[in-house]
């Protein structure tokens, strides 16, 4: 016999199975809605409703009939029905699915989104076509988007990062508080006395503390092609943190097939953000040719190149570059992405070749960032992820 709780969970199951299968004739479950559970269904409807052929733009679906007024109205909806992230996925499939990116450029749209990442990369790509009406609007989107990723990334930056310039500075006569003792019974363990299970440490190896002055330069080479818009949004936020670092030297460059500084804006990574041209052509050996023309200080600088390596300049010579700024003194990263969606399509074989000269390429998440940048500035291994 079926007790009531039981009836409640199968019901449960049935609705749910409901709203995910869309009410078509072969759904099976016989299941009617009503109420909220019915609005929701019709804000799913809307964007999902004529199957994958919305995706090839046949056959769209019949509520987002590309005006503004009903766009609004579903957003509307989807921003009372369901929680934030889903707000945020069902937003991305209705600008790939529907295509309804022009409509972002209307001050109204932009006003009842729900703000994200990719969100802010589409805005990007429509920065040049986007009227002045519409550019203030933009502007204070990006703006919220950015202050969010700050709170969320630049205290754990800027405290890995100091703590790793700190123990990059290490001297030969340290105060007792700053003796790496690890290194130090590395160094010593010849000395080992094995009547006393000890070691008689002849050489004491420490960690300085970095002062205010310049310790290290980073230097951070962005592939603007369309692809990569998540990551252009988390490096400038990134090059933001750095940049208000003292005793780093930052320097952000952004490529196509041209070569853009940007530097001159780090104080404001919207106006980073709004100095890049999302799509175009690749040459990341012009843009290594500009890094490389800039590095004053070898020994002491970090290359971060961000790329999914898909060259359309001379391949040969973009080897040679990393090769060479590698044999300087360098410490060079690659990059496939800096994102929370793992590696893109890329080019495998440049990768492999770049592997091959000691500058392995991986994806690379915002919270492992500081991880990473805190590596290279050590010069130990640095810490990249296993591949899924």
């Amino acid at each position: 016999m079926t007790t009531g709780a039981e009836a409640d969970v199968a019901a449960e199951r049935l609705r749910r199975w409901r709203l995910v299968l869309g009410g078509a004739e072969a759904d099976g479950t016989g299941c009617a809605l009503g109420g909220r559970d019915a609005a929701m269904d019709q804000a799913l409807t809307s964007l999902y409703g004529k199957g994958d052929n919305a995706g090839a733009g046949q056959n769209r679906s019949a509520g987002l009939e590309a005006s503004a007024p009903s766009v609004a109205r579903w957003l509307g909806d989807i921003r009372t029905y369901f929680p934030s992230s889903v707000v945020q996925v069902m937003q991305r499939d209705a600008i790939d699915r529907l295509g309804l990116s022009a409509l972002l450029l209307e001050p109204e749209m932009l006003e009842a989104v729900e703000a994200d990442v990719h969100l802010v990369g589409t805005l990007l790509s429509l920065n040049k076509a986007m009227p002045e009406t519409t550019k203030e609007t933009a502007r204070a989107v990006v703006r919220k988007v950015v202050e969010d990723l700050e709170k969320r990334l630049a205290t754990r930056t800027r405290a890995t990062l100091t703590g790793a310039l700190d123990r990059s500075a290490r001297v030969n006569r340290p105060r007792h508080h700053d003796i790496d003792w690890n290194r130090t019974i590395a160094a010593n363990l010849k000395n080992y006395l094995p009547e006393y299970r000890t070691v008689v440490p002849e050489r004491l190896i420490g960690y300085g503390r970095a002062s205010q002055s310049v310790k290290k330069e980073v230097v951070l080479c962005i592939d603007q092609s369309g692809s990569m818009a998540a990551s252009v949004v988390y490096a400038s936020v990134f090059g933001a943190v750095l940049a208000s670092m003292r005793s780093i030297s930052t320097r952000l460059v952004v490529f196509d097939t041209a070569v853009v500084d940007l530097t001159d804006q780090l104080d404001d990574p919207v106006d980073v953000l709004f100095g890049t041209q999302l799509g175009g052509g690749t040459d990341i050996n012009r843009a290594l040719a500009y890094c490389q023309s800039r590095i004053t200080r070898p020994a002491d600088t970090v290359v971060v190149l961000i790329s999914d390596l898909y060259e359309g300049g001379i391949r040969d010579e973009m080897l040679k570059r990393v090769a060479a700024m590698k044999a300087s003194g360098v410490q060079f990263v690659t990059l496939l992405a800096l994102s929370d969606e793992g590696a893109p399509a890329y080019d495998r074989e440049h990768a492999a070749a770049l592997a091959a000269l000691g500058a392995p390429a991986f994806a690379c998440t915002p919270d492992l960032f500081p991880e990473v940048m805190a590596a290279a500035i050590e010069k130990r291994p640095l810490p990249i992820p296993d591949p899924v």
